[in-house]
């Protein structure tokens, strides 16, 4: 089968897989999942409840971004997608992707957390300021330690985990937690970033576009489509 990836907006850290299976270039399709309104189906098909997830061509559930970017660079090595397991440079992508999974990604943790139940008032303030506390943080690592003497995050070449950077940095646009003036080596990433076809495309589907893009994508589909083609059928 066409490989599937269910992708969440809004905002959604799935935006990097989205961009790395631009890059592979390998035929795949898309599923647009609303995570602050989940379809029952959705939770149906992926009980974890949790974007993104990955149907394989082989038709198995792969769930957790850093295992469907591993996935997808395991199939692009020779594109420098990814490296070969056990050697340093393969240790080094892990170790960046493991970053931005536990340090970056779960620093805005607080705020989507506000933003899903509508907080205000007081709760409101203390989630918006522990988080501060830890993006402001989790910048300051990555400025001094993977951004210390490098261009891209997976090495020498742009690789899955500028992918997975690309669609969790952003969030501080959406949430206004800092200048990014504050952090130059992460601003220029991002700004690099920004400039690539794969990840222009990834913002176009996010947006309700449906662009070209590199040949590999072949549309949208449903959640009840993707469902039957699984086997699973309707709630009743």
């Amino acid at each position: 089968m066409i490989p599937i990836l269910f992708y969440g907006v809004p905002e959604g850290c799935s935006f990097g897989s989205i961009v790395a299976l631009e890059w592979l270039g390998r035929p795949y399709r898309l599923c647009r999942i609303d995570m602050l309104q989940k379809p029952e189906l959705f939770t149906r098909i992926a009980p974890v409840g949790e974007s993104p997830v990955l149907i394989t061509s082989e038709g198995r559930q792969l769930t957790q971004s850093i295992a469907i970017l591993n996935h997808i660079a395991a199939h692009g090595l020779e594109m420098g997608l990814g490296h070969r397991q056990g050697s340093p440079a393969f240790d080094d992508l892990n170790r960046s992707l493991a970053f931005l999974s536990t340090s970056l990604f779960s620093a805005y943790s607080p705020l989507w957390f506000s933003l899903k139940y509508e907080l205000d008032g007081p709760s409101q303030a203390a989630l918006r300021h522990q988080a501060e506390t830890l993006v402001r943080s989790a910048h300051q690592k990555l400025e001094k330690t993977l951004l210390q003497d490098r261009t891209w995050l997976s090495g020498e070449r742009i690789g899955v985990a500028d992918a997975y950077f690309a669609g969790v940095a952003r969030w501080n646009d959406y949430h206004k937690v800092f200048d990014w003036s504050e952090f130059p080596k992460a601003q220029a990433l991002l700004q690099r970033l920004q400039q690539d076809p794969a990840v222009r495309f990834a913002h176009d589907i996010e947006e309700g576009r449906e662009p070209a893009g590199a040949g590999g994508f072949r549309g949208h589909v449903s959640v009840a489509e993707a469902a039957a083609e699984l086997g699973l059928a309707e709630p009743a």
